[in-house]
């Protein structure tokens, strides 16, 4: 069969911030060749609707799916399955993706009969029974993870192993326009899939059934140096959990004298306990570090389920300082936060050095803040939850939410991009653009056309065509946390660490219900 896998266009944020390849994607097409189909890819962050209009026309797949991992691209996801459906109308059209395995009996609602499937949970471990399921013209729902509208297949299974299969990064074209901040270009890698703690906002532990597996060093060593790009984004939930893993795969990239350059995500206990792991990797190419606070007080952190003093955060940022590293810290606004919370959170972050993002706290399916907030939504657009639009009521007027939150982003902004940073910014930029990548450089005066309270307003005011059709819960309701897993939970037996590391694990989350 000829497959072509699709990644929707890029939202908000990563218009000016980054620009990642789609390596999920990538995993499900190398995943379904292995199985002998022939496949494509077409990524519209970097392409447009004509380039895959043309390509459908060339290529005439069988079969075509989408990546729905955000659920901001849901409305454009389905209006294209339903002008593909006319155009071709006996192609195998199915979704796959985080969010979209969260919701899918709602999406194939939506699109009127146009999507055949959704294919829930680690779509490389099933592509391949889906596409043969079809050709043999078997019922779908004896694939593990498909659910249609008749009903639904077995639970989802994941791949045995993270060594089996390997991204079809030779089948993405325009590779050079992918970035993170300075890196650019800058591929992606996955060096562990899932995360053990259960944090109220982050569905990562839902979707994964807290689960943590990790690919072998010497595999990841052979991709690391069949990667041509410079940059290097390790994809982690959380990086270097197991410091024994770790350690492993800078050995291997030592002993094959890899030259990249690294960032990564990471939670500050984490750095704390695994300092020398950090510090070995910062000598083989470690430059940026994203740690994520969520808060910068205690009980902003309680909310979120993080058991982390912020004594220690601040111990993890001086840390990672005194490495050399660049640290990027992420804050999430809440819709509650005042004129004068919003001048805290400005006059702190411009006390620190580091980077600081900020994003608004948005409940997704999947997350437990989506069941038990009590504040009702003020909008069920799927357009809007893409971490930069208020969702739930504001306490200032939504314009000064908007404006407030703005200006603390622009402030932020030009802290490490403005002005006063112009020498060095300028001369990275320079650097890049002698060698032909201008991601970066165009990155830095995008950022007012993009961050706009009068853009988002709009956004407000414009008719939603596709809603979600259920609101979460109010608090008085006790969650059951086992409806929330795509992937049910396994235990102990699914986490591959070390009795220690499980041990530090449970004394950093605050729930004990796996």
């Amino acid at each position: 069969m000829r497959l072509l896998a699709v990644h929707p266009s890029s939202l908000m944020y990563t218009k000016v911030f980054l620009r990642l390849e789609p390596l999920g994607l990538e995993l499900v097409a190398g995943a379904a060749r292995n199985k002998g189909h022939e496949v494509d890819i077409i990524d519209l962050q970097v392409e447009k609707h004509a380039d895959y209009w043309e390509r459908i026309e060339k290529f005439r797949p069988h079969a075509v799916c989408f990546s729905g991992n955000y659920l901001a691209n849901v409305p454009e996801i389905i209006d294209l399955c339903k002008e593909t459906r006319q155009r071709l109308p006996n192609v195998l059209l199915f979704l796959g993706g985080h969010s979209i395995s969260f919701i899918a009996r709602d999406v194939l609602a939506l699109s009127d009969g146009a999507v055949n499937c959704v294919l829930k949970g680690e779509g490389d471990a099933t592509v391949g029974l889906l596409l043969e399921a079809w050709e043999q013209g078997k019922d779908l729902t004896t694939v593990p993870g498909v659910v249609t509208m008749d009903g639904e297949g077995p639970p989802p299974i994941f791949v045995e192993s993270l060594d089996e299969v390997r991204p079809a990064r030779d089948l993405l074209r325009h590779r050079r326009k992918y970035f993170i901040g300075t890196l650019d270009p800058a591929a992606s890698i996955e060096f562990a899939r899932g995360c053990p703690w259960d944090c109220t906002f982050c569905s990562a532990w839902t979707f994964y059934g807290r689960s943590y597996r990790t690919a072998s060093a010497k595999v990841i060593g052979e991709e690391l140096q069949e990667i041509k790009e410079p940059g290097i984004f390790i994809v982690d939930d959380v990086a270097f959990v197991h410091a024994e893993h770790g350690l492993a795969i800078a050995e291997e990239v030592k002993r094959r004298n890899i030259k990249k350059e690294y960032y990564l995500e990471t939670r500050a206990d984490v750095l704390l306990r695994n300092k020398e792991v950090f510090a070995v990797w910062k000598e083989i190419g470690l430059s940026y570090i994203f740690i994520g606070l969520e808060a910068v007080d205690a009980e902003g952190l309680k909310r979120f389920r993080k058991r982390v003093s912020m004594d220690r955060n601040f111990e993890a940022l001086d840390y990672a300082r005194s490495l050399d590293l660049i640290v990027a810290i992420n804050l999430i606004a809440d819709p509650s936060w005042d004129r004068e919370r919003f001048e805290v959170i400005r006059q702190w972050c411009l006390e620190i050095p580091d980077i600081v993002n900020i994003s608004v706290t948005t409940p997704y399916p999947g997350t437990e803040i989506w069941e038990s907030e009590a504040r009702k939504l003020t909008t069920r657009d799927y357009r809007l939850f893409d971490i930069q639009h208020a969702v739930m009521p504001t306490t200032l007027p939504l314009r000064e939410f908007y404006e407030e939150l703005v200006k603390t982003q622009q402030i932020l902004n030009n802290k490490h991009l403005g002005w006063s940073a112009i020498k060095d910014t300028l001369g990275i930029a320079l650097r890049l653009a002698l060698r032909g990548q201008t991601n970066f450089l165009t990155m830095i005066w995008k950022f007012n056309s993009v961050f706009n309270p009068d853009l988002q307003m709009a956004d407000h005011a414009q008719k939603p065509e596709y809603e979600m059709p259920l609101k979460p819960q109010g608090s008085d309701q006790k969650i059951d946390r086992k409806t929330l897993y795509v992937h049910g939970p396994a235990g102990r037996k699914s986490r591959k660490l070390d009795d220690d590391t499980e041990k530090f694990v449970d004394e950093t989350r605050m729930s004990t219900i796996d």
